[in-house]
């Protein structure tokens, strides 16, 4: 690689800077990494400001000489890599902040060339030689990301409801739903995602990005959605605890279906009550969501639970563990115990054997004594697992992920690491 590339990193800088096309320039690659439509200016220069409102980095790799006659120009990049930092809920209301990984591309006619691996290591060294203990991202493809330490941590699916006459919730309404202009969304979106973030483990804090596009401001091809509707729910005071931004898919579509865009609730009667509302639309008989939660109290709520056509369950929230005593010591803890785990890591962040004491929720980790058998040994992608507590260790331990070396440890883990409620993401990155 050495002569042939060169590696930038840059920030978003406002339209009328020198190296503004630079930016622009690797949006575009992005794109073509993703096989999106061109995108048009006015698009791009949306996506630069909500760059730099997140103070989003980004990285793109060069070619270093004369590129190929008529083939793409030099200040193209062929790779891209794109970072930006938030807050992940890691239960009962304690925060990390994370590295987000995101827009990674690499040209086809340039793989194979060490471009991702040499992007990827160099950010983890730089992430946690700034402190940070943890990185993320979501995978489009399931099979790249393991190899750099990262292991699945929350879960998502697709749901289509059936809201036609089975369609009744057991839950009596303590609050009530309004319809409200989208835009309003730009405001409050924000303010109502935050209270679901403080309840809700595996949660991160929302890039810019997310408020323009649940409200319709900015559409998957930069200009206003129009067809996007919002309703609010108010609490018993009249205060706004959720929201569900959506839109109709077109008389074309069979049955009449209405698509969830963004549905979040601060509280367990918002989440059913915003369902209420969806299922009592007329005209419409079905309702879609490609974001729906895994372990989702709709399903318990319906008195047909078979309403619920769900398919394609799939990771969402990867993490990747990069200082294991500081991970362990930043989140509480559901039962109190001692476990000595031994941690692999090929690239060398995270490697070592440590013992986690937990008592009264709160850990002390030390490192182990010299020569200390451990309890169980793991790949650190297996302790990204299993630490926001969606991945149970004994599962691991079956599947030969975990090595038992303790009778019951993995047992142990399970109920350490457990935390209040079902993990859940909702915010892709």
């Amino acid at each position: 690689m050495a002569g042939k590339y060169e590696i930038r990193r840059f920030r978003a800088v406002e339209k009328d800077a020198p190296d503004y096309a630079q930016g622009t320039a690797w949006i575009r690659a992005v794109g073509f990494g993703f096989h999106d439509t061109r995108r048009n200016d006015e698009f791009v220069d949306k996506m630069m400001a909500m760059h730099r409102v997140d103070n989003r980095e980004m990285t793109g790799v060069y070619q270093a000489g004369d590129v190929a006659p008529h083939s793409l120009a030099a200040d193209i990049p062929v790779a891209t890599f794109g970072t930006l930092r938030k807050e992940l809920n890691i239960g009962y209301g304690r925060q990390l902040q994370t590295q987000l990984v995101t827009a990674v591309t690499v040209r086809g006619t340039h793989r194979r060339q060490g471009l991702l691996r040499r992007m990827m290591t160099e950010d983890l060294a730089a992430v946690k030689a700034d402190g940070l203990a943890m990185a993320a991202l979501t995978a489009t493809e399931g099979s790249i990301y393991g190899r750099f330490g990262y292991g699945v941590a929350t879960f998502e699916r697709s749901i289509k409801v059936n809201t036609g006459p089975r369609f009744r919730l057991r839950h009596e309404a303590t609050g009530t739903v309004e319809i409200a202009d989208r835009k309003v969304l730009l405001e409050l979106g924000p303010e109502v995602f935050e209270r679901v973030h403080r309840r809700t483990p595996g949660s991160i804090v929302r890039q810019e990005a997310y408020r323009q596009h649940v409200s319709g401001t900015c559409g998957r091809d930069g200009s206003e959605d129009e067809a996007i509707k919002c309703a609010l729910h108010y609490d018993a005071s009249g205060d706004v605890d959720g929201y569900v931004s959506y839109k109709f898919a077109g008389w074309n579509t069979k049955p009449a279906t209405v698509e969830i865009i963004d549905l979040v609730a601060a509280s367990d009667a918002a989440y059913l009550e915003l369902w209420q509302f969806l299922g009592s639309m007329d005209l419409i008989h079905r309702v879609s969501w490609e974001e729906a939660p895994v372990d989702d109290p709709l399903a318990w709520a319906l008195e047909d639970p078979r309403c619920i056509d769900s398919s394609d369950h799939r990771d969402m929230l990867w993490l990747r563990i990069l200082d294991t005593a500081t991970a362990l010591g930043a989140r509480r803890y559901s039962a109190d115990g001692s476990l000595v785990l031994a941690v692999r890591d090929s690239l060398g962040f995270a490697a070592g054997t440590v013992t986690l004491d937990v008592s009264g929720g709160e850990a002390t980790i030390t490192d182990a004594p010299a020569g200390a058998e451990p309890h169980l040994s793991l790949d650190v992608a297996d302790l990204g697992s299993i630490y926001l507590g969606a991945v149970c260790p004994v599962t691991l331990a079956a599947a030969g992920r975990i090595s038992e070396h303790a009778p019951g440890a993995a047992r142990t883990a399970r109920l350490m690491f457990a935390v209040e409620r079902a993990p859940h993401c909702l915010t892709h990155f």
